[in-house]
C-alpha cells in the first residue's frame, strides 16, 4: 500500500489538490483517516475464510492493473480508483467484508478522494452553471444595474463575464458535499431520517452560495472594474463563501432540529 499509495497522493497533492475541484482531498483523507481509527476499524484483525479472500485477491489484482494503466497514462481517476480499490481489499484481508459493509460510511467517505474527470463535472454541473448565471443576471436587472445575459456570458456596462464552472463555484460542489456529508455522518448517524434531510439541503445550499458569489463579481465588475474582480477577489469570495455555505449547513440542522424536536413530525 505504501508502494502504490505515496505516489499516487504525490500526484493527487500535484495535479487535483492545486484546483478548486480537488481542494477538499487534504480534508478528506485527513478526516477519512481519523474517522477509521477512531472508531478502531482496523483493530482485531481475523482470519478469512476462502469466500471471503478470494473476491479480495480478485479486486487486488484489477485494481493493480487499473493503477498500473493509470499511472502508466497519467489518467487519475484510473489510478485513484486502483489505488482506493487495493485500499479496500486490503482491509478486507485484515478485518473481513462484514466490518467494511457495517461501517460503509467511513471506507466510502475515502471515495471523495477519487478525481472526477473534466467532462464529467461539466456535464453535471451544466444546468446548475445555467441557473446560477439566470439567477444572478435576473437580480442585478431588478435592482436595476445594466446587466444583459446571453447563455453564460454576462455583459454589465461595457465588460463581459464568461460565468463557467469554477467562477460559478460549481466546482468546489464536490468539496461541500464532502464536509458536509462528514458533519452529518459525526452528528447524526443514529438518525438516518434527519440525515437525509440535510444532505438533500447541500445542492440548494451549495447553488443559493453560488449566486450570491456570482453577482458579488457582477457588482465588482460595474463598480471597480475588471481588475478587482478577477484578482485576489475572486478567489477571496470563494473561500468566503464556502465558509458561509458551510454556516449555512449547520444553521439548517439547527433549524430541523427545532422543527423536527418541538413538532414531532413524523418521517
Amino acid at each position: 500500500m505504501l508502494l502504490i499509495g505515496i505516489p499516487t497522493i504525490i500526484t493527487l497533492a500535484e495535479q487535483s489538490w492545486t484546483t478548486e475541484a480537488g481542494s477538499h482531498g487534504p480534508i478528506v483523507i485527513a478526516t477519512g483517516a481519523w474517522l477509521i481509527w477512531h472508531q478502531g476499524l482496523l483493530r482485531s484483525p481475523v482470519t478469512p475464510g476462502p469466500r471471503q479472500s478470494w473476491p479480495a485477491y480478485l479486486l487486488i489484482g484489477f485494481a493493480l492493473a487499473s493503477w498500473i494503466f493509470g499511472r502508466a497514462y497519467d489518467l487519475l481517476l484510473l489510478e485513484g480508483s486502483g489505488f482506493y480499490g487495493a485500499f479496500l481489499a486490503m482491509v478486507a484481508l485484515r478485518v473481513g467484508w462484514r466490518r467494511i459493509f457495517s461501517n460503509l460510511f467511513p471506507f466510502s467517505y475515502l471515495a471523495f478522494l477519487i478525481p472526477i474527470p473534466g467532462w464529467v463535472l461539466d456535464y453535471v454541473t451544466a444546468p446548475l452553471q445555467q441557473l446560477v448565471s439566470i439567477s444572478a443576471s435576473s437580480l442585478l436587472s431588478m435592482l436595476g444595474y445594466p446587466v444583459f445575459r446571453e447563455g453564460v456570458v454576462i455583459t454589465v456596462a461595457q465588460y463581459q463575464l464568461l460565468v463557467e464552472e469554477a467562477c460559478a463555484g460549481m466546482n468546489s460542489l464536490m468539496g461541500l458535499m464532502s464536509v458536509s456529508m462528514f458533519y452529518i455522518y459525526l452528528l447524526h448517524r443514529a438518525s438516518w431520517k434527519h440525515a437525509a434531510l440535510l444532505a438533500l439541503c447541500i445542492i440548494p445550499i451549495a447553488v443559493v452560495v453560488n449566486i450570491i458569489r456570482v453577482s458579488i463579481l457582477i457588482l465588482l465588475t460595474y463598480h471597480y472594474g475588471d481588475a478587482v474582480a478577477q484578482g485576489f477577489m475572486h478567489a477571496t469570495t470563494g473561500m468566503l463563501l464556502f465558509a458561509v455555505a458551510l454556516s449555512l449547513m449547520v444553521l439548517t440542522d439547527k433549524l430541523l432540529r427545532m422543527l423536527l424536536g418541538s413538532a414531532k413530525v413524523r418521517i
